[in-house]
């Protein structure tokens, strides 16, 4: 197995034509940040060729938790008037839905925000009984504009609307039931394996072809892109959304709470 040392948020192995891919971020609660999104990008353009599955996985405790609040609020602290960019990160789940590999996601865990994009991007989703899944955005003045259309390929309209307005977490059965994860048991390592073993028999050339032929047959995702990344520099442009974000960072305290 080969061991990746050329990334710093993820933690990279590859074995033969699977590779496997931790999100690698425990200092910030598995948050994305642009170093995570660039280094992703860099490793898709590894696996074009050469890999057949890429299975992601995250910390024991949480998949992947959403944008990196505390950054946010450090750079609106140091006056930086950086303009937020989602156009990278939609690309990125874009080359996950469509690229010319099997993408499976194993999910631990809470998974919130911007860490659905990845689950819903994904062509597997696999879980243990630990996982939960939420989209907190409407709590901060905001809505997941860039996960949304992801989210509502894999779930459907009604489903994915009620989980952004309800914001509290579903359970692993409940995210089952609403094809949010395809499979889920006590020990999601064995599932992994199990899937595996029948994975690992496909060619990358049937798999590239048939990745395409999917993603013709149904794919509005790279429609939707300007309009979702247009809605989401809209909403981290509110000044209103971003005090409430710098005061839950500092205080702890949602915008609705004296």
């Amino acid at each position: 197995m080969e061991l990746r040392t050329d990334f710093q948020t993820l933690r990279v192995q590859i074995q033969e034509r699977i590779c496997f891919v931790q999100i690698y971020r425990p200092e910030s609660n598995n948050t994305i940040n642009d170093q995570l999104v660039d280094e992703f990008h860099r490793l898709l353009e590894m696996c074009e060729d050469a890999v057949t599955v890429l299975v992601i996985q995250g910390l024991p405790e949480v998949f992947c938790f959403g944008a990196d609040f505390q950054g946010l609020r450090d750079n609106a602290k140091s006056g930086d008037e950086l303009e937020q960019d989602p156009g990278p990160l939609y690309d990125l789940w874009l080359k996950l839905a469509s690229g010319p590999y099997i993408v499976i996601s194993l999910v631990k865990g809470k998974v919130n925000a911007g860490g659905i994009g990845f689950v819903a991007a994904s062509d597997i989703v696999l879980a243990d009984h630990t996982a939960q899944f939420s989209l907190s955005e409407m709590l901060f003045g905001l809505y997941p504009a860039c996960v949304l259309p992801f989210l509502i390929r894999r779930t459907g309209i009604q489903k994915a609307h009620y989980l952004t307005l309800m914001t509290s977490p579903i359970l692993v059965d409940q995210a089952h039931a609403w094809g949010l994860i395809d499979a889920f048991d006590t020990s999601g390592e064995v599932l992994l394996r199990k899937h595996l073993l029948r994975l690992r028999r496909l060619t990358k050339k049937s798999v590239s072809a048939y990745k395409r032929y999917m993603i013709s047959l149904q794919d509005n995702l790279s429609a939707c892109k300007p309009l979702a990344v247009a809605a989401n520099v809209e909403m981290f442009s509110d000044t209103d959304s971003m005090t409430g974000i710098i005061r839950y960072v500092e205080q702890g305290k949602f915008p609705w709470e004296e």
